[in-house]
């Protein structure tokens, strides 16, 4: 079947997404999260360019907003164990499933995780040095986009830093991802959500133009390679 993907998909719904989602499958899902993120938005360039400086100057304290099943998380936990420095790494998800899930299949790796709003941190007064999300904002509706990055702002400090990742959409993206889901369907990704949903993500996610047209100010958008988008605010840049 084909899409028009000229314009958002936002009415578009993620089966994951359905509270009554095969339970099987979701947990079959969060395992090979693990491998999509590897292999389209592993976080090497974030953890090099935002991360590691921070930690060299001293123990940093991290958010992740919507972690799902932690697996970026517990990549950048391993990312600074090697580098021997030290970061309070928290993943926090609305879906008591993917907490449930994500704490069960943690490996040690010491990330705390948490399911909670970002307006509940925002409440209690915490405090980070950076915050981020990965494959979050294709899920919101604009107003919650806004919320978003409203709770982002307020949960760094006057030096943090806000990051958010998401897919940039395309007809490229959306022929690349069908393809290779395809192939890897009968194998890989039998049992779980990853190819019908990662389709329709691209189907509701943003176009660099889109993203900047709504961004507050002070929000810079970037993309990169394959069909990645970075909605970020530096440190700096006002309250």
């Amino acid at each position: 079947m084909s899409h028009d993907l000229s314009t958002r998909a936002s009415d578009a719904r993620e089966l994951m997404d359905d509270p009554d989602a095969d339970i099987a499958m979701l947990e079959r899902t969060y395992e090979r999260f693990r491998v999509v993120n590897a292999l389209v938005s592993g976080p090497g360039e974030f953890y090099r360019r935002d991360i590691r400086p921070r930690a060299r100057r001293g123990p940093i304290r991290i958010l992740d907003i919507g972690a799902g099943g932690g697996d970026v998380c517990r990549m950048i936990a391993a990312k600074l164990q090697r580098d021997r420095l030290t970061a309070e790494i928290t993943a926090l998800d609305a879906d008591e499933r993917a907490i449930r899930w994500a704490a069960g299949h943690d490996g040690g790796s010491g990330v705390r995780y948490r399911c909670a709003l970002s307006e509940e941190l925002v409440a209690e007064g915490q405090q980070y040095d950076i915050v981020f999300s990965n494959h979050l904002l294709h899920h919101l509706t604009e107003q919650e986009l806004q919320s978003l990055l409203l709770d982002s702002r307020r949960l760094v400090g006057e030096d943090g830093i806000v990051v958010h990742r998401d897919i940039a959409r395309s007809r490229a993206a959306y022929a690349l991802y069908s393809a290779v889901t395809w192939l890897l369907s009968g194998t890989l990704f039998r049992g779980s959500f990853i190819r019908e949903d990662g389709l329709i993500s691209i189907r509701r996610s943003y176009t660099s133009k889109e993203l900047a047209s709504i961004a507050p100010s002070g929000w810079t958008v970037r993309f990169a390679l394959p069909s990645r988008l970075e909605l970020r605010r530096d440190a700096g840049t006002g309250r």
